[in-house]
């Protein structure tokens, strides 16, 4: 059907528009997935400046459907490209007729089209829009970078997330190499027989302060969907992986059975009575603010309020780690986070509640300088 792609992209938005739900999981599966997804992702990710754009061709905010396929039709005149001006339009009203009000695909059209003949206008007051609506970003968060880095690094990090990312298969013997353009990982070869699994080459920090050696028993307490697993047990660890999640402890489980890994898979943490570890583990739940460019989704879910709550669960989640840790251990933690509330804060308050700890090295990836995703990792040793 005419306007299909850009129908399921719709009907995905508007899904998500409602639910702020986990966007891929909103994704149909199809031989057109990859360009459906690169449409929702792109609205996502522009949500606030197309917002801003299409606030200057309509009078009145449109809801529904009808939002859903105004954004998905600007996003591909402004941000993408690849995709003809005619295209953009005609196969987004042809989506639109499908809808079951008849005015929703005249609407479109007149607004699409407007968007067009006044394109270069409009380009020019994004120009002047303050950064978060320029590059789309809550303002709270712009604002807490810019405080930090300053106003240049600030823009910088929002226009990496702003990038669609490259990615990277990491692989048995320690290597990360890019996925080619337009390439499925499930057509690569060597992904049946589990020789790779997708991840960013930022991820190797955390797996390497853990140094762990052939047939060391380690715990990683917050395991799914598996990638620092794998990364462990492809280094001779024997691993307990630990995932209290349902959904996400069955994407580790086939995770670990495609690649093959001789893990113990467990729905909570073992207690402390069935042994101690010598090296566990925190990869713990964050705000994602380093993965943006691969969450698009989760800049619209940050707030302080929930930084403050991800806060305190991380405190918990190390806190479980030192009662199971052997004297003389030491715990890894991890976040795909640059939030020093996450990072260094939550270092520094660990410490300050375990003073038998002592720090033994941290690292922090940031964007604009290492050029990937962001991550922190640090390791305390139990003295």
């Amino acid at each position: 059907m005419a306007g299909g792609s850009r129908r399921a992209a719709a009907f995905a938005l508007a899904r998500w528009l409602l639910t702020k739900d986990f966007a891929p999981s909103l994704l149909p599966d199809g031989p057109d997935r990859a360009f459906v997804q690169d449409l929702v992702f792109t609205a996502i990710r522009r949500l606030r400046t197309l917002r801003f754009v299409l606030g200057q061709l309509v009078s009145r905010w449109p809801k529904g459907e009808l939002e859903a396929l105004l954004y998905i039709g600007a996003a591909q005149v402004l941000y993408m490209d690849d995709v003809p001006d005619f295209a953009a339009v005609n196969e987004t009203v042809e989506a639109a007729k499908a809808c079951e009000q008849k005015s929703v695909a005249r609407v479109v059209n007149g607004v699409l089209r407007n968007l067009l003949r006044r394109r270069d206008e409009l380009a020019a007051l994004v120009a002047a829009a303050p950064l978060e609506v320029r590059e789309s970003f809550p303002t709270e968060l712009v604002r807490r970078w810019t405080a930090r880095w300053g106003a240049e690094a600030a823009e910088r990090l929002c226009r990496w997330h702003n990038e669609p990312p490259s990615v990277f298969l990491a692989r048995r013997d320690g290597t990360f190499a890019p996925l080619a353009h337009g390439r499925r990982v499930e057509s690569e070869p060597g992904y049946a027989e589990g020789d790779f699994i997708v991840q960013d080459p930022a991820t190797r920090h955390a797996v390497e302060l853990m140094d762990v050696q052939p047939g060391e028993r380690v715990l990683d307490l917050c395991a799914a969907p598996g990638g620092k697993t794998a990364q462990l047990a492809w280094r001779g660890a024997k691993v307990v992986a630990c995932e209290v999640n349902p959904s996400r402890r069955r994407k580790l489980e086939e995770n670990a059975a495609r690649l093959r890994l001789d893990v113990e898979v467990v729905p909570e943490p073992p207690p402390a009575a069935a042994g101690l570890f010598g090296k566990i583990l925190v990869d713990a739940p964050c705000s994602n603010t380093g993965v943006l460019r691969r969450r698009p989704d989760a800049r619209w879910n940050w707030s302080e309020k929930r930084l403050a709550a991800l806060a305190k669960l991380q405190a918990e989640i190390l806190d479980a780690a030192v009662a199971r840790l052997a004297l003389g251990g030491t715990i890894v933690y991890s976040t795909c986070s640059n939030e020093p509330e996450e990072n260094s804060g939550q270092a520094a308050a660990f410490l300050a509640r375990h003073p038998g700890f002592e720090l033994v090295r941290e690292v922090e990836s940031v964007p604009f300088e290492s050029g990937e995703d962001g991550a922190y990792a640090v390791s305390f040793r139990r003295q």
